[in-house]
């Protein structure tokens, strides 16, 4: 996977396989987004066997497997997006820490519109959260569980989501890299079982102007390695959440536009951030407020494994291994500084002007892609979970792309004042 979050391929026959996990396969990364310059790209693709899955499409067999990225030397390369999460669960684990994340992954399954240049829900499709409506949309979403099941990727749940022909996909709680290494596969096989079917699968952010974007809201959990115990429980306090928790979600409050850039990184992200549609606006955080940017799902007193710390930022545009590293970078960063965690705020926050966030001492989320990179830029714990690197590659890229999407005149341009002017 590209710093973009782009999966790349390339396709070797069966009997190779044995000389690619001894000696690897060579390819030239100057060709990738974000990975090396002209004089630098001879990089080689070692497979992680533990990422290998066999599947079969029309009687023919095929296996995929995930690699990691080396230099000639044997060296880990800085900019593969896998080794910056690995070298962030490496730093949690020399702390005494494993980190587990859980996703609810929304998307939305269209009608390709020919005729009218875009994309449509389903022409059936007028359901809504939770509803369980008798369509091919539904008939898809079973096949796709189906299909991650032979992957062996774990639904816990699926089910429809507020704006028609959205939906939601809810992912068993997992090692994050693992995690990562599932959502790559997962997005892939969302789209080729939807394409199958005549349907349009997409992760944008916000494709349907007012309607609900799609967010993938990320639980996480600290875990020690031998014990298998949640570090995030402490059953005598309010909430459940031990010191190291609560240092936990202080720290990510701390770096939150900064890690805006890297878990919503697209300019369409930024539409998702608006009142009303159940996405962050504020940095907050709250138990039962859905509007705060993390929140902590209720537990009974004695459930220690439920524990967990909602973040709800991300959307499934972003890099997983990149997003995964830098949540997981800002929250150790807080347990690091003992960072205290201010007050929760359970009001619903879509209804605060500034000045009554100023009052409860409450920041605002970046209102756009670029007001995002320029707190990342100056982020120091940022910069540590991405690499010098990759952050300058990211942030380059990205920068690109905020030019160009400034330069464009858009249809509601057009529509206010063409005529009127």
């Amino acid at each position: 996977m590209d710093v973009l979050g782009t999966v790349k391929s390339i396709t070797i026959p069966a009997q190779r396989l044995p000389h690619a996990v001894r000696s690897g396969e060579w390819f030239d990364g100057s060709s990738v987004e974000g990975f090396a310059r002209i004089f630098e790209s001879d990089m080689f693709l070692r497979p992680d066997l533990d990422t290998l899955t066999i599947g079969e499409a029309d009687g023919v067999k095929s296996a995929q497997v995930i690699c990691d990225l080396l230099t000639p030397d044997g060296e880990r390369f800085a900019g593969d997006p896998r080794g910056v999460l690995a070298r962030a669960l490496a730093d949690a684990g020399a702390l005494g820490f494993d980190y587990a994340v859980a996703m609810e992954l929304e998307f939305f399954l269209l009608n390709p519109d020919p005729a009218g240049g875009g994309v449509r829900p389903g022409r059936h499709d007028r359901a809504s959260y939770f509803d369980h409506p008798v369509d091919v949309a539904s008939e898809v979403r079973q096949e796709i569980v189906e299909a991650l099941d032979r992957l062996g990727i774990t639904i816990d749940a699926s089910h429809h989501e507020v704006a028609a022909g959205q939906y939601e996909l809810d992912l068993a709680l997992s090692n994050a890299l693992k995690s990562a290494d599932q959502l790559v596969t997962l997005k892939h096989a969302v789209k080729a079982v939807a394409q199958r079917r005549g349907l349009l699968a997409t992760f944008m952010p916000k494709p349907i102007f007012g309607a609900a974007g799609s967010g993938m809201h990320t639980h996480q959990v600290l875990t020690d390695p031998g014990k298998e115990t949640n570090a995030f429980y402490d059953r005598a306090d309010q909430y459940h959440l031990s010191s190291v928790a609560k240092h936990f979600i202080a720290g990510q409050l701390a770096h939150a536009r900064a890690l805006c850039a890297v878990v919503a990184p697209l300019v369409n992200s930024y539409k998702r951030f608006v009142p009303g549609f159940e996405a962050p606006v504020a940095i907050s955080w709250a138990q039962m407020n859905r509007s705060a940017l993390i929140r902590v799902p209720r537990a009974g007193s004695s459930d220690r494994a439920a524990i967990r710390i909602e973040f709800r930022a991300p959307d499934p545009s972003c890099n997983p291994y990149l997003a995964f590293a830098a949540m997981l970078h800002a929250g150790l960063s807080g347990i690091g500084q003992k960072l205290p965690l201010p007050p929760p705020v359970e009001e619903n926050l879509y209804a605060f002007d500034p000045e009554r966030l100023a009052r409860h001492q409450l920041g605002q989320l970046p209102g756009s892609l670029a007001e995002a990179l320029k707190d990342l830029r100056q982020d120091e714990v940022m910069r540590d979970a991405l690499g010098v690197h990759l952050l300058e590659r990211f942030i380059e890229t990205k920068e690109m792309e905020w030019q160009s999407y400034e330069k464009q005149v858009s249809a509601w341009e057009l529509d206010a004042y063409l005529e009127t002017y």
